[in-house]
């Protein structure tokens, strides 16, 4: 079990590139129509770990876009990895 100070890092991590990703109109669509989230749901979601991780395992399929947000929020791509896996579990 993770202990909740690395659950926050995780989950600030992944508001950032839940931010970041929204940033722009197109990915934004393209992470509403890949993941199946509706903008209620990610809405109603950004504390949900599940949605969170969903968000960073969007990125990971794009690395070009993991790439990008790891570089817009100063992390490693592989920090931001480690956060989708640490909010699953």
């Amino acid at each position: 079990m993770m202990k909740p100070d690395q659950t926050n890092d995780a989950e600030t991590l992944a508001l950032g590139a839940l931010g970041w990703t929204l940033a722009e109109d197109g990915r934004a669509e393209r992470l509403l129509a890949l993941t199946g989230l509706t903008p209620a749901a990610l809405h109603d979601g950004l504390g949900d770990p599940v949605v969170l991780a969903a968000v960073l395992r969007f990125l990971e399929s794009h690395e070009p876009d993991l790439i990008g947000c790891a570089m817009d929020l100063r992390v490693d791509p592989a920090d931001l990895v480690e956060a989708r896996r640490k909010l699953e579990g």
